[in-house]
Protein backbone atom coordinates (compact mmCIF):
# COMPACT_ATOMS: atom_id res chain seq x y z
CA UNK A 1 0.00 0.00 0.00
CA UNK A 2 2.89 2.37 0.80
CA UNK A 3 4.38 1.77 -2.66
CA UNK A 4 1.07 2.55 -4.38
CA UNK A 5 0.62 5.72 -2.31
CA UNK A 6 4.21 6.82 -3.01
CA UNK A 7 3.74 6.14 -6.73
CA UNK A 8 0.48 8.12 -6.72
CA UNK A 9 2.15 11.09 -4.99
CA UNK A 10 5.13 10.95 -7.37
CA UNK A 11 2.87 10.91 -10.45
CA UNK A 12 0.75 13.75 -9.03
CA UNK A 13 3.85 15.90 -8.48
CA UNK A 14 5.04 15.26 -12.03
CA UNK A 15 1.62 16.13 -13.48
CA UNK A 16 1.30 19.32 -11.43
CA UNK A 17 4.87 20.39 -12.21
CA UNK A 18 4.49 19.59 -15.90
CA UNK A 19 1.29 21.61 -16.21
CA UNK A 20 2.74 24.64 -14.48
CA UNK A 21 5.97 24.51 -16.51
CA UNK A 22 3.91 24.74 -19.71
CA UNK A 23 2.45 28.07 -18.60
CA UNK A 24 5.52 30.27 -18.53
CA UNK A 25 6.37 33.07 -20.95
CA UNK A 26 9.46 31.16 -22.10
CA UNK A 27 7.47 27.98 -22.74
CA UNK A 28 5.00 29.95 -24.87
CA UNK A 29 7.83 31.35 -27.02
CA UNK A 30 9.35 27.84 -27.27
CA UNK A 31 5.96 26.60 -28.41
CA UNK A 32 5.69 29.33 -31.09
CA UNK A 33 9.19 28.74 -32.43
CA UNK A 34 8.50 25.00 -32.54
CA UNK A 35 5.39 25.66 -34.62
CA UNK A 36 7.53 27.45 -37.19
CA UNK A 37 10.17 24.73 -37.23
CA UNK A 38 7.54 21.96 -37.60
CA UNK A 39 5.43 23.91 -40.10
CA UNK A 40 2.39 23.65 -37.84
CA UNK A 41 -1.08 24.08 -39.40
CA UNK A 42 -1.25 27.65 -38.10
CA UNK A 43 2.09 28.46 -39.76
CA UNK A 44 0.95 26.91 -43.04
CA UNK A 45 -2.09 29.21 -42.94
CA UNK A 46 0.21 32.17 -42.35
CA UNK A 47 2.26 31.14 -45.39
CA UNK A 48 -0.92 31.09 -47.51
CA UNK A 49 -1.78 34.61 -46.29
CA UNK A 50 1.70 35.91 -47.11
CA UNK A 51 1.53 34.44 -50.61
CA UNK A 52 -1.96 35.87 -51.18
CA UNK A 53 -0.86 39.32 -50.01
CA UNK A 54 2.00 39.36 -52.53
CA UNK A 55 -0.36 38.95 -55.48
CA UNK A 56 1.93 36.68 -57.48
CA UNK A 57 0.95 34.43 -60.34
CA UNK A 58 0.01 30.83 -59.71
CA UNK A 59 3.23 29.73 -61.42
CA UNK A 60 5.29 31.27 -58.63
CA UNK A 61 3.08 30.51 -55.63
CA UNK A 62 4.38 26.97 -55.05
CA UNK A 63 8.00 28.12 -55.30
CA UNK A 64 7.36 30.99 -52.90
CA UNK A 65 5.66 28.60 -50.47
CA UNK A 66 8.72 26.33 -50.61
CA UNK A 67 11.03 29.28 -49.95
CA UNK A 68 9.05 30.28 -46.84
CA UNK A 69 8.87 26.68 -45.60
CA UNK A 70 12.65 26.35 -46.04
CA UNK A 71 13.09 29.53 -44.00
CA UNK A 72 10.93 28.35 -41.12
CA UNK A 73 12.33 24.82 -41.03
CA UNK A 74 15.89 26.18 -40.84
CA UNK A 75 15.09 28.78 -38.18
CA UNK A 76 17.10 28.36 -34.98
CA UNK A 77 16.60 30.31 -31.78
CA UNK A 78 17.91 30.80 -28.29
CA UNK A 79 15.99 32.29 -25.38
CA UNK A 80 18.23 34.96 -23.84
CA UNK A 81 16.10 36.41 -21.04
CA UNK A 82 12.64 36.42 -19.50
CA UNK A 83 11.32 39.44 -17.61
CA UNK A 84 7.98 39.26 -15.81
CA UNK A 85 6.27 42.37 -14.47
CA UNK A 86 2.89 41.47 -13.01
CA UNK A 87 0.64 40.34 -15.84
CA UNK A 88 3.05 41.20 -18.62
CA UNK A 89 6.29 39.61 -19.72
CA UNK A 90 9.04 40.04 -22.29
CA UNK A 91 11.04 37.10 -23.60
CA UNK A 92 14.22 38.23 -25.35
CA UNK A 93 15.02 35.70 -28.06
CA UNK A 94 17.84 35.52 -30.57
CA UNK A 95 16.90 33.92 -33.87
CA UNK A 96 19.03 32.88 -36.82
CA UNK A 97 17.40 32.73 -40.25
CA UNK A 98 18.34 32.74 -43.91
CA UNK A 99 19.12 36.30 -45.03
CA UNK A 100 16.40 36.71 -47.64
CA UNK A 101 16.68 40.49 -47.52
CA UNK A 102 20.28 40.32 -48.73
CA UNK A 103 19.31 37.84 -51.45
CA UNK A 104 16.54 40.14 -52.70
CA UNK A 105 18.81 43.19 -52.68
CA UNK A 106 20.95 41.52 -55.31
CA UNK A 107 18.06 41.61 -57.81
CA UNK A 108 17.93 44.90 -59.75
CA UNK A 109 14.22 45.75 -60.01
CA UNK A 110 14.74 48.81 -62.23
CA UNK A 111 15.74 46.96 -65.38
CA UNK A 112 13.28 44.07 -65.19
CA UNK A 113 9.70 43.40 -66.15
CA UNK A 114 7.45 42.13 -63.35
CA UNK A 115 7.76 38.58 -64.68
CA UNK A 116 11.57 38.77 -64.82
CA UNK A 117 11.69 40.31 -61.36
CA UNK A 118 9.60 37.51 -59.82
CA UNK A 119 11.69 34.85 -61.54
CA UNK A 120 15.02 36.34 -60.46
CA UNK A 121 13.77 37.04 -56.94
CA UNK A 122 12.63 33.46 -56.47
CA UNK A 123 15.90 32.15 -57.88
CA UNK A 124 17.82 34.34 -55.43
CA UNK A 125 15.68 33.17 -52.49
CA UNK A 126 16.00 29.52 -53.49
CA UNK A 127 19.80 29.85 -53.61
CA UNK A 128 20.12 31.86 -50.37
CA UNK A 129 22.57 30.33 -47.91
CA UNK A 130 23.77 33.32 -45.84
CA UNK A 131 22.20 33.63 -42.42
CA UNK A 132 21.43 36.62 -40.27
CA UNK A 133 20.82 36.89 -36.53
CA UNK A 134 18.06 39.05 -35.07
CA UNK A 135 16.86 39.73 -31.54
CA UNK A 136 13.12 39.64 -30.95
CA UNK A 137 11.44 40.80 -27.76
CA UNK A 138 8.27 38.70 -27.59
CA UNK A 139 5.64 40.30 -25.38
CA UNK A 140 3.10 38.27 -23.45
CA UNK A 141 0.09 39.04 -21.30
CA UNK A 142 -1.59 36.90 -18.67
CA UNK A 143 -5.29 36.24 -19.30
CA UNK A 144 -8.10 36.06 -16.70
CA UNK A 145 -7.36 32.38 -16.01
CA UNK A 146 -3.68 33.13 -15.34
CA UNK A 147 -2.41 31.69 -18.63
CA UNK A 148 0.33 33.45 -20.56
CA UNK A 149 -0.66 34.49 -24.07
CA UNK A 150 1.69 35.77 -26.75
CA UNK A 151 0.75 39.23 -27.94
CA UNK A 152 0.34 39.64 -31.69
CA UNK A 153 3.65 39.80 -33.51
CA UNK A 154 4.57 43.18 -34.93
CA UNK A 155 5.24 43.49 -38.65
CA UNK A 156 8.93 44.03 -37.84
CA UNK A 157 9.09 40.76 -35.89
CA UNK A 158 7.27 38.89 -38.66
CA UNK A 159 9.83 40.23 -41.15
CA UNK A 160 12.65 39.09 -38.87
CA UNK A 161 11.23 35.57 -38.75
CA UNK A 162 10.86 35.64 -42.54
CA UNK A 163 14.44 36.91 -42.92
CA UNK A 164 13.40 40.04 -44.78
CA UNK A 165 13.95 42.72 -42.13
Amino acid sequence: MKKIMSLFIFISIIIITGCSLGNTPTSKVDELMGKYQRLDTQVKEEIKEVIASNNISEDYQERYKNVLEKQYCNLTYEIKDETIDGNTAIVKTQIKVLDYKKALQEVNRDTLTDEEYYEQSLEALEKAKDQVTYTIDFTLTKDEEGNWQLDELSEVNKKKIQGTY
